[in-house]
């Protein structure tokens, strides 16, 4: 593995690549970033409450999370979990996000309900955008919202949890959480906004593979456009930030970022 220098983008945002040379290794070096920061946390708050992301690619994170190589290297009964974003579906559904990480994460480490915050997709699109609010702010004490970790994926069309490319989205300045309609696909999903993933401690990109290489170099070198790549909303207020990238999907990264 090799990783950039830091690079600083203002007094208290710092961002680092860490580009590996396979998937395994890539992994491997986030579940250890993801161990590192629970641990920390729980040293100096008592607790580590983390953000996760659907799909494909964290599937494989959280299954090596629940692995002996790594269940018994932190104490999963002081971690509470919530989702970045969700898509309007049944919890038991075969799409939902919440079903696979119970499956992959929750049941093998046998996580209490009382760490869980799934949404509730019961209700209607923006009630239960403002309910999962809600247990957000509950579970903060009215305090601001500031997770110690969030987990980002990144779509082929530079979209990040559910901030779609010309989504009204993009332009919520509120610290919140907010249903996407996505006209193209006739579908809801619910996410958190960018201002409220950027008022993390920290947030990590889980990103591998050939077919996303033009998405993160877009992100990283390409012309500031929101409106087309979404995740460039991604910077942290007063937090870091860190890129976790295969070889595949930094191809088309070229010089310093």
């Amino acid at each position: 593995m090799w990783a950039s220098q830091l690079q600083t983008i203002n007094q208290s945002i710092i961002m680092k690549l860490n580009i590996c040379n396979t998937i395994d290794e890539l992994l491997q070096n986030l579940a250890e970033y993801f161990i590192d920061s629970a641990n920390q946390s729980i040293a100096a708050q008592g607790r580590f409450t983390v953000a996760l992301s659907g799909g494909s690619s964290p599937e494989k994170l959280y299954s090596l999370l629940a692995s002996n190589s790594y269940k018994n290297k932190v104490d999963w009964s002081k971690i509470f979990f919530f989702l970045g974003d969700e898509r309007y579906v049944p919890i038991t559904g075969a799409q939902s996000n919440f079903k696979m990480v119970n499956k992959v994460l929750f049941q093998p480490l046998q996580i209490k309900p009382s760490q869980i915050f799934p949404v509730d997709t019961a209700l209607s699109p923006e009630d239960a955008a403002t309910d999962y609010m809600l247990q957000i702010t509950k579970h903060f004490a009215g305090a601001a919202p500031r997770f110690n970790l969030v987990l980002l994926g990144l779509g082929d069309n530079s979209h990040t949890a559910s901030l779609f490319p010309h989504t009204s989205i993009l332009h919520e300045k509120a610290a919140t959480v907010k249903p996407v309609f996505l006209s193209d696909q006739h579908v809801w999903r619910i996410s958190f906004t960018a201002p409220l993933i950027n008022i993390a401690h920290r947030i990590a990109f889980l990103v591998y593979g050939d077919g996303k290489a033009q998405a993160v170099a877009n992100i990283l070198q390409g012309v500031h456009d929101i409106k087309n790549f979404p995740a460039q909303l991604i910077q942290p207020a007063d937090g870091e930030l860190k890129w976790f990238l295969d070889t595949a999907a930094a191809a088309k990264i070229t010089g310093p970022v």
